[in-house]
């Protein structure tokens, strides 16, 4: 393929400009570091069209309205849902660090079981601007066509402004495109000089404007029928420490309808065995130190993936259970985060040579060329910390049909659960009422039931029996239900804890992998607003929590005594279902 430069390139159809805007109303000017300002609460409350505002580190602390629940339809009946696998983190040739051609990751992705993908390249000129947004979209189109049984979507992996990154997904249709780069050009904080805020100036309080500002943004592209679904999910949240609770919290607040949870486990899990790897290389490539950018409330082991998963999601009582402790649907996702693959032999292509290119696979090239070249095979691992798509990181969606728009709507309501080495083929969680009661929820749903009904926890494992690309078969070995409170909005934005929640059942299943099996965990009665939700692991490496043997006792845990090799450490989460007391 030819990497001729080509000249700025507007949308094909449409006016960028004819797209709805939001009402963006002035900050109050803080004139903080953003050390101290994500060290403080943040009290602002944010709704769609509208900023955060009081962001001063002396504004007082005040509880912020409950986010509003995302409208998805409540699906009772795991068996009545196709459960699909989807990876909604990957990276092609049009991403400026990324190596492979559109169709050898769908080759790959197809070969490991994906049932659907979506493309996110990272934010940069020559994607907006080169035409690299729009042959992007071009490819995709050709392969929705020549791959039928395979929904490919294109996204965006956004940098969210003064913080880490995110996936943003949009539905197929006529606007996909058009609207991707206008939230590009003028909502990405590397495009736009919004990544690292200046101590002792306002930069931190006005970029969480900007932030929010965006998501109310596609928000309204939803609301206006531009676009038929938007999802924003944020990515790797505690690699650098930058994303702090009081941000997870406005960005949801800005279109809970949009922006509904986060990567649970990030991509790059063959970090710590890549053929560059380092004494420093962890898991996740999560090798990294609290710097003057990151939250000052997070310790140091926030640095480090748990059994591969991100601290944030790993400790029980912890970051994601003060927000489901709030009523907060917030659920977790995981994928490949695929830009190189472990080991893989084909290297970087060649730009070309002459006047204006500079040497190598630089970002001056990738921006003139709009992508980088085809790989070129090699007799020589090359570096690589990935798994292709469905290799190793699976996220399982239950959807009411296989379209894009099921697709969605089943992440926004929760139906999903995670899973690492395939860890198992199948997995079915049911909350239901006992004593002749029908009432009965899956994952992301909500049982309501009289108080003091008791309950009971149905899990169906389907067992994986046939060897993964590593060459074996995994076993799992455990399963723990954990449940907690809602207790409703907290008065510190950058609440972290969850004091209500703990393991309440561990079930040890190692000799039951032979064949598909069901667990009834009888629960105590319901006699408060809560939520139950289900872990397990292949039992081989595992400890106290940071917050005690009565919080969690079988908790995952972090580099050195977790291994390097990721086969070795599998677990696989499932969001909760809540229960509502009337």
């Amino acid at each position: 393929m030819s990497l001729d430069p080509r000249p700025e390139q507007s949308a094909p159809t449409g006016d960028a400009s004819s797209l709805p805007e939001v009402d963006r109303s002035a900050a109050t000017r803080s004139g903080v570091s953003r050390r101290t300002f994500l060290g403080a609460s943040v009290a602002a409350t944010v709704a769609v069209g509208a900023t955060a505002q009081g962001l001063g580190a002396a504004a007082p602390a005040r509880a912020a309205q409950a986010a509003p629940l995302p409208s998805a339809p409540a699906v009772v009946d795991p068996a009545a849902l196709s459960w699909l696998v989807f990876d909604h983190h990957v990276h092609s040739v049009y991403s400026h660090d990324a190596k492979y051609p559109m169709t050898t990751i769908l080759d790959q992705a197809q070969r490991f079981g994906v049932d659907a993908i979506a493309f996110t390249e990272h934010s940069n000129k020559g994607h907006a601007n080169v035409g690299g947004v729009f042959n992007a979209a071009r490819e995709i189109e050709t392969a929705r066509a020549a791959r039928p049984d395979l929904l490919v979507l294109q996204g965006l992996e956004w940098y969210i402004p003064g913080a880490e990154h995110a996936t943003v997904l949009v539905a197929p249709g006529p606007a996909t495109t058009r609207v991707l780069r206008r939230f590009e050009l003028d909502h990405d904080g590397k495009l736009n000089g919004w990544e690292k805020p200046r101590p002792g100036t306002d930069d931190a309080a006005e970029w969480l404007v900007h932030a929010t500002d965006a998501i109310a943004w596609l928000g309204a592209q939803k609301s206006a029928g531009v676009v038929d679904d938007v999802i924003v999910l944020a990515n790797h949240p505690s690699r650098l420490g930058i994303d702090s609770p009081g941000e997870l919290r406005a960005w949801q607040d800005a279109d809970p309808e949009v922006f509904v949870g986060m990567e649970g486990a990030p991509g790059a899990q063959a970090g710590a065995i890549a053929a560059n790897a380092t004494e420093r290389s962890r898991r996740g490539e999560y090798e990294n130190a609290p710097s003057e950018f990151s939250f000052p409330g997070y310790p140091a082991a926030a640095y480090l993936t748990h059994g591969g998963f991100d601290w944030t999601t790993a400790v029980v009582g912890g970051v994601w259970d003060s927000l489901l402790s709030e009523g907060r649907r917030w659920w977790v996702t995981s994928n490949s985060d695929l830009h190189l693959k472990e080991s893989d032999s084909t290297r970087v292509g060649d730009f070309p040579t002459g006047p204006g290119w500079e040497a190598g696979a630089t970002l001056a090239n990738f921006d003139r060329a709009g992508r980088r070249p085809d790989p070129v095979t090699t007799a020589t691992p090359q570096n690589g910390a990935d798994f292709w798509p469905g290799e190793f990181t699976r996220n399982h969606v239950g959807a009411v049909d296989r379209s894009s728009a099921a697709l969605l709507d089943a992440i926004r309501a929760g139906r999903l659960w995670v899973d690492h080495g395939h860890l198992v083929a199948g997995l079915s969680v049911v909350l239901r009422a006992t004593g002749g009661q029908e009432a009965q929820a899956t994952l992301g749903g909500t049982l309501t039931v009289p108080r003091g009904t008791a309950l009971e926890l149905v899990v169906d494992v389907v067992p994986t029996t046939t060897p993964t690309s590593r060459g074996t078969v995994p076993r799992l070995a455990h399963l723990d239900v954990i449940r907690g409170r809602v207790t409703g909005p907290v008065a510190d934005r950058d609440e972290q804890r969850a004091p209500g929640t703990r393991v309440v059942e561990l079930l040890d299943v190692a000799d039951r992998s032979a064949a598909p099996f069901r667990v009834v965990v009888p629960l105590e009665p319901a006699t408060e607003d809560g939520y139950v939700r289900l872990r397990g692991s292949d039992g081989r490496v595992h400890g106290v929590g940071p917050l005690g043997a009565e919080v969690d006792p079988r908790a995952p845990q972090p580099y050195p005594v977790a291994p390097a090799d990721p086969w070795a450490d599998t677990w696989l989460y499932a969001n909760p279902i809540f229960v509502s007391v009337r």
